[in-house]
């Protein structure tokens, strides 16, 4: 082995990179602490194990730095040195719950999306026939943002106005839930949209609702922003003791537990743009553990305000063309859109 290159070597290396690329200094650097402690983080670590397969000339795997977390377990593994590993999970043997594989069924679905698209069936119809959800946005939707001041008027008008928009955001039949009209008016949309989506998933599931009361229902929701909360806010003398259970992003999933009378676990689900995603992921977790014996995972979105589209359009993530050219060469950005929908 090249000399450079046997375990002092590679240690030396290691903390040149620490210095070098992490910025640390050298007295700040303990070689027996774990890589994450020393500021390492996951893309950090994809990078430093490429230059390590290159210096090396073989392939090395990031997995390396979670089973030789420390420089001087690193050091000793790659040159040839013995160390003990740090055992990874074992994520598919044996017979505990996270290793089962048992299939889930899925019985239920329900969606409100842009374009008029209510329903699986619609859906499929929407799909075959080529159709697009994307528009403006709706008047009326921005102009309480219009203040009438030259900064905020340049700022809307560059301000991108593509977007996938539900054709009636405000409607809800709180009679039908037995809502008052004081609090469904203070209910952000996000949660009478996954209402109404949730009562139609279970009657395509052919189920009667009051058949899942006192259940263990779980509810998995994603949702990442609650715009509604902070608009009805902005009004002090406007709050009142329906603003806070209207607002927050917790109730999101929790008006449906506590609209069903379901007793699983009722989660809200916040990881951004992966939100559904994740909370479709922890339903079947739930359902393998035996935590839930039915769950529903959703999602639901609104566009309420130009703020984070603004944000958006600031980091020139949005596109121009109201297009998500996906794989494409083409591609210009993404397009925001609201819309809901339940899986049983």
């Amino acid at each position: 082995m090249n000399p450079e290159l046997d375990e002092d070597g590679l240690r030396s290396w290691l903390v040149d990179y620490l210095v070098t690329t992490i910025g640390l200094s050298p007295d700040e650097i303990d070689c027996d602490a774990p890589l994450n402690d020393l500021a390492v983080g996951s893309a950090d670590a994809v990078v430093m194990i490429g230059e390590l397969s290159e210096l090396l000339g073989r392939q090395l795997s990031p997995v390396d730095l979670w089973q030789y977390p420390t420089v001087n377990a690193l050091a000793t593994y790659l040159s040839g040195g013995e160390v003990e590993p740090i055992a990874l999970p074992d994520l598919t043997d044996g017979r505990g719950a996270i290793g089962e594989r048992e299939p889930i069924a899925v019985i239920g679905l329900g969606c409100r999306y842009p374009g008029g698209v209510q329903g699986p069936d619609a859906l499929w119809e929407f799909l075959v026939e080529g159709n697009c959800g994307i528009g403006t946005v709706p008047p009326g939707r921005w102009d309480r943002f219009q203040d009438g001041s030259a900064e905020d008027s340049a700022a809307l008008a560059t301000t991108t106005r593509w977007g996938g928009f539900l054709d009636d955001v405000a409607a809800f039949d709180a009679e039908f839930f037995e809502i008052p009209a004081g609090e469904a008016g203070k209910m952000d949309p996000q949660q009478r949209l996954l209402l109404e989506v949730t009562q139609e998933a279970l009657e395509h599931a052919g189920m009667a609702p009051q058949s899942l009361r006192h259940t263990q229902t779980g509810v998995f929701a994603g949702a990442c922003l609650g715009e509604y909360g902070y608009l009805a806010a902005s009004d002090l003398s406007a709050v009142d003791a329906w603003s806070g259970t209207g607002g927050a992003m917790s109730i999101i999933a929790n008006r449906l537990s506590y609209y069903f009378d379901f007793r699983g676990p009722s989660v809200t689900v916040d990881t951004a743009c992966s939100s559904s995603l994740v909370a479709v992921h922890l339903a079947c977790q739930s359902l393998r553990s035996g935590e839930s014996d039915t769950a529903l995972a959703a999602g639901v979105n609104v566009l309420l305000t130009p703020a984070p589209t603004r944000s958006f359009d600031v980091a020139e993530a949005m596109s121009r063309s109201g297009g998500c050219h996906s794989f494409d060469a083409s591609a210009d950005g993404f397009v925001r859109s609201e819309g809901a929908g339940v899986v049983e």
